[in-house]
Parts: structure tokens; sequence; C-alpha cells
């Protein structure tokens, strides 16, 4: 059975996945038991999180070798429900409900995405919003391990015990660098946390470690249905939460996905994702788990240690069981300093060097926008808010550019009319623009506007023409479109009997306007 499952599930190098799947397993641990501590719930419902979610991804998603589990971003998103319902009295017992409730939903929603085929919707991410995205998760990444330089009670770390942890995650971080020059037999991250752990242990050092934390001893997690009110109260109040959970998490597993992509020089199924990280969600709140999505962090820590197939993310979730259920008391050992190592250097793996060069090469306005998202993404840990600003600014930019590059040269036919030939965009943006180049009362009597080489993209587009032969119409001219594409011209209402339209050299492509679907 275990060899059928390494053939099926494996890439080329069965090896490289199982000991980049153990590696993973322990990046996991503390990073599942702090985003468990964001979401306000107990360390086991991040740890249940993060094994059941990426042992569904694993085998049903889109991306063989990114890894899923409980994240920061999903850990924000329900931090306010479980707030909500404490402060209407509830018990912290009863708020964990609640969130398995709107983790199922939520994977429902996820589910209904890829069915209805919405993951292409992603390619709508423009470049400079992805580069954003990546370097404000390397920022977050940067900032969480900052974090484990600080105490419970809110004070800092100092003095020797401070000089020891720089220490021990620079050593780390040498190993992680070095070794591969070396040898590439085994992960230079997993053979980093062995022996700083070893060297630890060995020379008595006092450092902070995982079980100082939080214990991740527990048992197999149970099967269970939220224990709920289902009726509609119950649904208005976690529906909410739901939508931005599925958003949230699809969002960033998409983004995942592009990134695993462009490091593996592969494709991946952005709709199978869908349905996985659906699945997986779904899964998660009937065992006890706080719902995530795709983890850039430890996708990269899998694909650098050599993991491209499934069963790397299949050994690090049963791993991760395996330290719950047996081993607890061996990983809560690690040195909080040798995580640290090893997070910083995934840090410096993940943020796009690429884009400090950038300044002074591309539009001011894509590096505004890719700033943005970066800042965003840092700032409120909301990956779905950053990604849609940084969206939103890059389309607004290209609208803004694209309006100021409609212009029209000029001639006149053997009758003496005026003939205008329009090169350029025709859209909501560069309508106003496209009427000032007219003056229908020093025009002559007959115009003809010649689309040949322009392209008239929406119903805006079709009022600004529209709008045009009125013009001309009330001062007594005739106006007439040439080379006007057959859906633009079905659109015209004041122009319709105006309109003198070459048929046999129409271009075929379609406008965007509901009228047409």
């Amino acid at each position: 059975m275990l060899f059928t499952l390494i053939t099926k599930y494996a890439s080329a190098n069965p090896k490289n996945d199982i000991l980049s799947g153990l590696t993973v397993a322990l990046a996991l641990v503390p990073e599942a038991v702090a985003f468990a501590i964001i979401a306000g719930v107990n360390p086991l419902v991040g740890l249940y999180a993060a094994f059941t979610i990426g042992l569904v991804t694993s085998i049903a998603g889109g991306r063989p070798g990114m890894i899923s589990g409980a994240t920061g971003a999903v850990a924000v998103v329900v931090a306010p429900l479980i707030a909500l319902i404490l402060e209407q009295g509830g018990t912290i017992e009863q708020a964990t409900e609640y969130l398995f409730a709107a983790v199922i939903l939520a994977g429902i929603f996820q589910i209904l995405f890829g069915v209805l085929k919405l993951g292409k919707f992603i390619r709508l991410v423009p470049h400079p919003v992805f580069l954003g995205f990546v370097n404000g998760i390397a920022l977050v990444i940067f900032a969480g391990q900052i974090k484990q330089f600080e105490l419970k009670d809110g004070t800092w770390i100092t003095g020797e015990p401070l000089m020891i942890m720089l220490a021990i995650a620079a050593a780390t971080m040498a190993v992680i660098h070095f070794l591969p020059k070396i040898t590439k037999t085994v992960p230079a991250i997993l053979v980093a946390v062995i022996v700083g752990t070893l060297a630890v242990i060995t020379l008595g050092i006092e450092t902070r470690t995982v079980g100082d934390i939080a214990s991740i001893k527990g048992g197999f997690p149970p099967f269970h249905i939220p224990n709920v009110p289902f009726d509609l109260e119950m649904f208005n109040l976690i529906l909410p939460f739901a939508i931005t959970i599925a958003a949230v998490g699809l969002i960033e597993s998409l983004l995942t996905l592009n990134l695993v992509d462009d490091l593996t020089e592969t494709t991946g199924q952005p709709n199978r994702e869908s349905v996985g990280q659906g699945l997986a969600n779904s899964t998660t709140g009937l065992f006890g788990g706080m719902g995530g999505c795709a983890m850039v962090g430890q996708s990269i820590i899998n694909v650098n240690s050599g993991g491209r197939g499934r069963l790397s993310g299949i050994v690090a979730s049963l791993a991760l069981l395996a330290f719950i259920v047996y081993l607890s008391e061996y990983v809560e050992m690690i040195p909080i300093a040798v995580l640290v190592g090893v997070m910083m250097m995934v840090v410096i793996g993940t943020f796009q060097w690429c884009t400090l060069k950038l300044f002074g090469k591309v539009p001011v306005l894509d590096i505004i926008t890719g700033i943005s998202v970066a800042v965003i993404t840092l700032w409120t840990s909301d990956l779905a808010l950053a990604v849609v600003v940084g969206v939103i600014l890059s389309a607004l930019s290209f609208a803004w550019e694209s309006a100021s590059k409609i212009y029209m040269t000029k001639d006149q036919n053997i009758n003496g009319d005026n003939v205008y030939k329009i090169k350029g965009t025709l859209f909501f943006a560069s309508k106003e623009h496209f009427q000032e180049l007219f003056d229908p009362k020093s025009d002559t009597d007959n115009v003809y506007v010649d689309f040949e080489e322009a392209r008239a993209l929406d119903h805006s587009a079709i009022q600004a023409i529209d709008k045009l032969a009125g013009r001309y119409k009330r001062v007594g001219k005739t106006l007439h479109l040439q080379h006007l594409s057959a859906e633009c011209r079905l659109l015209l209402k004041t122009a319709k009997d105006l309109v003198e339209v070459n048929v046999l050299e129409d271009p075929k492509y379609h406008v965007a306007d509901d009228k047409l679907a």
C-alpha cells in the first residue's frame, strides 16, 4: 500500500518528496500554533487545520508541491467572529463551534467557485500586483519572526538570551545557505533544524523552544458536526465571515499557485485547486480545524527542498499528525531561534529583489501599485484587500494611460469632405477626449469618420459615437461612420439613419455590452 501511494503521488524523485515533506512538517508547527493564538482558539485547532487541509489539498488540489494549512490571513478573518460570540456572552467553546460552521460554509463557496470554473479570473491580477503580493508576504513573514523575540508579558528579549537567539538563527541560516554547495542529498533546511536542535540540547544552551509557546500534544482529530443552532439567525451570523474566508483563501491560494508555477516552471490547475481548497476547508470544519489556504512560506520551503509531487504534502501532513499524537515532546524541544533562521531564509528567497531594479525602468504607477499592495499586506495581513486594491489601482492606471492614447488624422476626399481616421481605443475613460477631437460647427457638411484602426470596447464607446452623431445632426450636417463593427452598428440609436458603413470591411470583434448577451 505504501509503495502504491508513493508511485501514485510522488514526483520523479520520491526521496526528495519525503524529506522535503518532513522539513515542511517541522516548519508548520510553530506557524499553526501562532495562527491559532491570533484567531483566539486553542493551538490544537490550528494544528488540526494544518493536518487536514494539507492532506486534502495535496490529494485533491490542482498544484502538486504546494503546501496548504492554517494561515495568518484566515486567522485575521476569523478572529472577529470569535470576538463577536464572546461579546454576546458566549464561551470560547461556543465561539469555536460557530467558527467550524463558518469554515464549512466557506469551503462550499470555494467548491462552487471551482465548479463554475472561475479560477481563470486570477489572470486578471497584473504583474505589479503579483510582485507586491509576494513582497508583502515576505515582509509579513519577516515581521512574524521579529515577534518571536517578544515575551508573553509584552517585553522584548534582551542581553545574553537575545545574543544566543541571534547566534543560533545566524548559524541555522549559514547551514541552509552553504550546505547545498557541498551536497544536495538531503534538504539543507531539515539538516539545519536537526543539527541546531541537537547542538542546543548537547551544549545545554538555555533558549526558548516550541514547547515554551504551547503544547502540541493531542490525539487524532475527531469527526464533529458543529454544535450550533441550524437556523436562519445562525446562517446570517456566519455568512459574512464565510464569504470573507472563502475569498481570502482563494486569492492567497491561487496567487501562491502562480508563484509555485514560476518556481517549478510547470502549470497548475486553478479550478481544481479551488475545489480542493473547498473540500479541505469543509473537511477541516468537521474535524476541529480553524480553516486555511495555501501557505507561501511553506510552499517555498517545500519546493526549495526538492518537493515536487503530491507526496511531499501528504508526508508533511502525516508527519505533523505524528508530531501531535506521538512525538510532541521531541518537537517541543526545537529552539524557536532555529525556526526563526529557517523562516528568515524563506524571507530572503521569497522577496522579489528584482523589484528594486525596476525604479526608473517601468511606469511610476506600476511601482506605486506594487508598493501599495506590499504595504497593505504588511499593515493589515488582509491579502484579499491588498490584491483587490492592487487590481483597482492597476485598472485605474491602465484607464488613465489609455484615455490619452486616442487621436485622429485628418484628410479630405475628392469631394472636399473631411475624412478623420481614428486611432486608439474608445472606452469609458477616453470618451471625453474623443468628443474634443471634433468641431461640428466648423466642419464640412459631410464628415467621414473611419474606425478601421480604432476599437470601441464598451457601452460608453457606443454612447460616445451616438453623442457625436447627434452633435452633427443638430447643426444640420451628416456624419458617416466607416469600418465600424457590426455590434456597434446594432447598438447605435441617434445615428441609425445617418450611418454609412462598409460592411465588407467590418472588423469582427465583440463589444463588451450586456445587450449582446
